[in-house]
C-alpha cells in the first residue's frame, strides 16, 4: 500500500487463460505462477457451448476463493451480444460473482458505465478490467478509462486491434496503440497489460517483447502456456537494483522532507515516490 493514494497494489506481471468449458483446469492454472488466472467465456468457447462454459464457471465461484495472491477473473462476451447479456443476467442472478470481469471489445465508456450500474444496483463488489481491442475503443479509451472507479486494468487486444487498423500484429505498427493505452491507463491511475505472445516456441523472443512493453509502461503481458509465465514474471518484477534504489530514493525524500532531492549526484523530484512505492510493494508481494 502506498503512502501515495492509499490503495494496494497487485502485481499484474502475467495472466494465463483457463477455459470456461474445463473447469478441471482452473485449479492447475491458480498454481501455475501467473498473477492472473482468467477464465474464458469469450473467443475460445464455441457458440453452441457458450451456455454450458457460463453454468461451469459460474460453479467455480460458488465456494469462497483462496486468498493466495492471485488475481481471477472472467472474460464475459461482449455486452453488445446476445451471449454477452446472458453472462451478465447470470453474473447478477449469483450471489457468489466472480471476483472481477474482464470486458472484451468495449468501444465506448457507456458499456462501462452501464455495467457497473447494474453491478452496483445487485451489491455486487465485482472489479472491471477492459479489453482496447477495436479501432473505436483507442478513440474513446481516455473517456473509458475512467468510467468506472472499479476499473483495475486497461488490456491491449494486438491481434484484433491489427486487423481493425489494418496494419501488421507487430511491434512498431502497434507502437502508436499501445502508447495511448499506456498514456489512458497512467491518467486513471490504473494498470497497463500487454497482449500474449503468441509463438510459444520463441522464448527469447517473447521476453524481448516482453522487456518491450515494461519499458513502455505496461505492468505485465499475457502468456499462452505455463511455461512462459516464469520468464514474464521475471521481466516484470523490479530487479535488486531497482528495489535498492527505490529504498534509497524514499529514504531521502523522508530524511530532506523537501520536493526535491539529489541522490547519487542526481536531481529527483517528488513525484517519482510513487512509482518508487510501487516497485517496493510489487517486489514485497512477488
Amino acid at each position: 500500500m502506498t503512502k501515495e493514494n492509499q490503495k494496494p497494489v497487485q502485481p499484474r506481471r502475467s495472466f494465463i487463460f483457463a477455459p470456461g468449458l474445463r473447469p478441471e483446469l482452473y485449479p492447475k492454472a491458480l498454481v501455475s505462477g501467473a498473477d492472473i488466472v482468467c477464465v474464458e467465456l469469450e473467443d475460445g468457447i464455441a457458440p453452441h457451448d457458450k451456455d454450458e462454459a457460463r453454468d461451469k464457471t459460474m460453479a467455480l465461484f460458488a465456494a469462497p476463493q483462496a486468498d493466495d495472491g492471485v488475481e481471477r477473473i472472467v472474460r464475459i462476451n461482449c455486452l453488445r451480444s446476445a451471449a454477452g447479456l446472458d453472462d451478465v443476467q447470470a453474473i447478477l442472478r449469483s450471489d457468489t460473482p466472480p471476483p472481477a470481469l474482464m470486458l472484451p471489445k468495449v468501444v465506448s465508456p457507456d458499456e462501462v458505465i452501464w455495467l457497473d450500474d447494474l453491478l452496483t444496483e445487485r451489491g455486487h463488489d465485482t472489479r472491471l478490467h477492459i479489453i482496447i481491442e477495436m479501432n473505436a475503443g483507442l478513440e474513446a479509451v481516455f473517456d473509458i478509462a475512467r468510467a468506472s472507479p472499479r476499473i483495475d486494468a486497461l488490456f491491449f487486444g494486438g491481434v484484433d486491434m491489427a486487423a481493425d487498423l489494418r496494419c501488421k500484429n507487430a511491434w512498431e505498427p502497434l507502437l502508436y496503440a499501445r502508447s495511448r493505452v499506456v498514456h489512458a491507463a497512467a491518467s486513471a491511475g490504473v494498470d497497463a497489460v500487454d497482449v500474449p505472445y503468441l509463438d510459444l516456441e520463441d522464448l527469447e523472443g517473447m521476453k524481448v517483447a516482453a522487456r518491450q512493453a515494461r519499458d513502455l509502461g505496461f505492468s505485465g503481458k499475457g502468456a499462452i502456456h505455463p511455461k512462459q509465465i516464469a520468464d514474464l514474471n521475471a521481466v516484470f518484477t523490479p530487479c535488486a537494483e531497482e528495489i535498492a534504489r527505490a529504498r534509497k530514493v524514499l529514504a531521502a525524500f523522508e530524511e530532506a522532507n523537501t520536493g526535491l532531492v539529489v541522490v547519487d549526484g542526481k536531481l529527483i523530484e517528488k513525484p517519482v515516490i510513487r512509482e518508487m512505492h510501487r516497485i517496493l510493494s510489487i517486489a514485497a508481494r512477488s
